[in-house]
């Protein structure tokens, strides 16, 4: 790596640097993770006020908590966001069930 941030006359080069660290695109990985957490959230919403309104342990209540999960993972493929950032999406489902959980019509 440090041959990389040397130029020709053996000095290190301050534009290598600038190139290697922005050229990770930092910030549309994190836009990309707070949009996909917030429709994470957002999809469990309603998924957890059904949940709410069932037997607890029922087929019904273990299919509400679960239905969501397939498009969530659909959802983070296709943004191709690492596997590293599940627990935040975890995160946001267990959010969005317990809100969900406390609406009332």
């Amino acid at each position: 790596m440090a041959d990389v941030l040397k130029d020709e006359n053996d000095k290190f080069d301050l534009n290598q640097i600038f190139k290697l660290f922005f050229s990770m695109d930092f910030h549309n990985t994190f836009y990309s993770i707070m949009a996909l957490s917030a429709f994470t959230l957002l999809l469990n919403i309603p998924f957890g006020y059904a949940r709410s309104k069932t037997r607890r342990y029922s087929l019904r209540w273990f299919l509400y908590i679960h239905i969501p999960i397939p498009f969530i993972f659909i959802a983070r493929t296709i943004s191709h966001i690492s596997i590293k950032y599940i627990p935040i999406f975890i995160l946001a489902a267990v959010i969005g069930q317990i809100l969900g959980g406390k609406l009332e019509f």
